[in-house]
Order: structure tokens, then sequence, then C-alpha cells
């Protein structure tokens, strides 16, 4: 019995050590700097209640920040914007007029009917009107001037001459020199050039180059109708 005694006074003190070494576990319900957080809570609807809450909306003054006195008034607010922005105020009431509007010089005033009424009249626009008409000058179209010099045949002369349209044959051709004439255009920098080696070499009558083929007077790709739809117009 004495050894069964002492054994289970030994084991109560093991347990007892034990438990003084374990952490301490925290509370949940404790918060930052206080008690618990029904603590907290309590401590708030306290503070409100006495007298430490949001002034109601009719108690908070409009009047600006380092002011004494009566709130400025709309004009007050209007003059100190424009005095902190460097600029003159102005007086919007309704008892002052608007300013008379000024027109930069240069800048026309025909958009605005009571100046141009006093600047112009229906005699004066008419007078206007019959000097721009004496002024006005009519260029009769004259013939066009004859090349002159080592340019060869006048091609612009020769297609205001002829009348035939492009690929109607009026002149026979030899129907051999198919070939020839795709070889010799290429030689050309330009139908104009073609047109007019053509008729330097007895064109359109003759061809020895095969540049018409079809026999309509007009070598390679060369058309007269550019010049003959500029007169026109």
């Amino acid at each position: 019995m004495n050894v069964s005694y002492r054994i289970s006074v030994l084991s109560l003190l093991a347990i007892g050590s034990l438990a003084a070494c374990a952490p301490q576990v925290p509370d949940s319900a404790a918060g930052v700097g206080f008690g618990n957080y029904s603590d907290y809570q309590r401590q708030r609807d306290q503070q409100l209640q006495g007298g430490q809450s949001l002034p109601p909306p009719s108690s908070v003054s409009s009047m600006p920040l380092g002011g004494t006195g009566e709130p400025d008034s709309p004009e007050q607010l209007a003059a100190e914007t424009a005095a902190a922005l460097g600029r003159t105020p102005l007086d919007a009431s309704p008892s002052n007029p608007a300013p008379v509007a000024v027109n930069a010089a240069g800048i026309s005033q025909e958009n605005n009917f009571d100046r141009v009424a006093d600047l112009r009249t229906i005699e004066s626009d008419a007078a206007q009107i019959a000097r721009n008409r004496a002024q006005y000058e009519v260029i009769q179209p004259t013939d066009l001037p004859r090349r002159t010099g080592d340019g060869g045949p006048n091609i612009v002369e020769y297609a205001l001459r002829t009348t035939n349209p492009k690929g109607v044959s009026l002149y026979r051709r030899s129907s051999l020199n198919f070939q020839n004439h795709v070889n010799n255009c290429a030689k050309y920098a330009s139908a104009d050039q073609a047109q007019i080696d053509f008729l330097a070499r007895g064109g359109p009558q003759r061809d020895r180059l095969a540049l018409d083929p079809d026999g309509d007077g007009f070598a390679c790709d060369w058309d007269p109708r550019s010049f003959r739809s500029a007169v026109r117009n």
C-alpha cells in the first residue's frame, strides 16, 4: 500500500510539472490592446453614448476652413477663386450686362448681319459685281504653235488632223511583218517616239519597219484620242 501510494503521488507531481511547462493557448476572443472583443464593443458603445458620436449634419458649418463669421457668398467665392488664379473677377449678377464681344483684328465680320448691313448695301454690291465683270477677260483659243528644229514630225498636229478611230484600217499592210512589228516596237522608249519615227520614215502611207501592221496610221500603241479630247475640253 505504501509503495502504491508513493507511485500515485509521484505521477501527480510529474503531470503537474508537465502542465506547468506546456505553452498557454491564447484566448481567441482577445484583441489587440484590450482584454477581449466584448470589452472593446462595450467601451465603444459607452464612448458613442457619452457624447463622442459624430455630430448631426445640421450642425456642420458651411464656412471654409480657417474662416470666421458668416460663410462666404457665391460672389465672394468667385472673387477668391479668380484672385487665386491671378484673374480679374467678373460681375455675373443679373443686373450687370454681358461684356461686348470685340472681334480680333483681321477676322471677318460677314456673319454679323448688323455689321455687314452698316458696311454694304445692295447698290454697293451691284457696283462691286460690275467692277469684277469689267476685269474679267476671256482668252480666245489660238492655233497650236508649230514645232521647229529637229524634233521631227508633230504628232499633236497629226492627231488633230486625222479623224479615224484607232484600229480602223486605212492603208494596205503586209501580214508577214507581224513578228517584226513586236520586235521593232520594243526598241522605242515610248509610243510617242515610235509614232514620230513612223511618220518620219514615210508613214502613214509607208511602213518600212512594220510599226503599223493594221494600217490605221498609228504606230505601235500610240493613240490620238488623248490629244483630241484635250482640244474638245
